[in-house]
């Protein structure tokens, strides 16, 4: 499977007033390392959006193993682990000193054509051979 990580610095913004990271930060944390995928695959948003298909998430899910804190860096993975009928990413979260796993999810997204606003059943056939390509 293909995979892309970027690490972040907890800053002071992301925590909640019990000073671990908000719970819904983790879902920019996840955005961020989903663009990395994605530009990795050379399919991210613009090219996306060439393409004439729109891809929203249609089922997120967050599991909360451990609080992230201020001036902890972490690391998040996204490893692609569906594309043939929609894409599947699952993400982790680590912590880059100790490797501790501190939060795992996962997204979907489908294929909607742009213009007729109709959701695909199956990726489009393109994308399929652009990643197969890639395995």
């Amino acid at each position: 499977m293909i995979s892309a990580s970027v690490t972040e610095t907890i800053q002071f913004y992301h925590l909640d007033p019990m000073n671990v990271v908000w719970h819904g930060n983790y879902v920019q944390f996840f955005e961020n390392a989903r663009c990395a995928l994605l530009e990795k695959i050379g399919y991210n948003y613009p090219q996306m959006d060439a393409s004439g298909y729109v891809w929203p998430i249609v089922d997120i899910r967050v599991k909360y193993v451990g609080p992230c804190t201020f001036g902890q860096e972490i690391n998040i993975t996204a490893t692609l682990r569906e594309y043939e009928n929609r894409l599947k990413i699952d993400y982790l979260i680590t912590d880059v000193k100790t490797g501790t796993k501190l939060t795992k999810g996962f997204t979907i997204q489908v294929a909607v054509e742009k213009q007729s606003g109709e959701m695909l059943f199956r990726s489009p056939d393109f994308l399929i051979d652009k990643l197969e390509a890639m395995m």
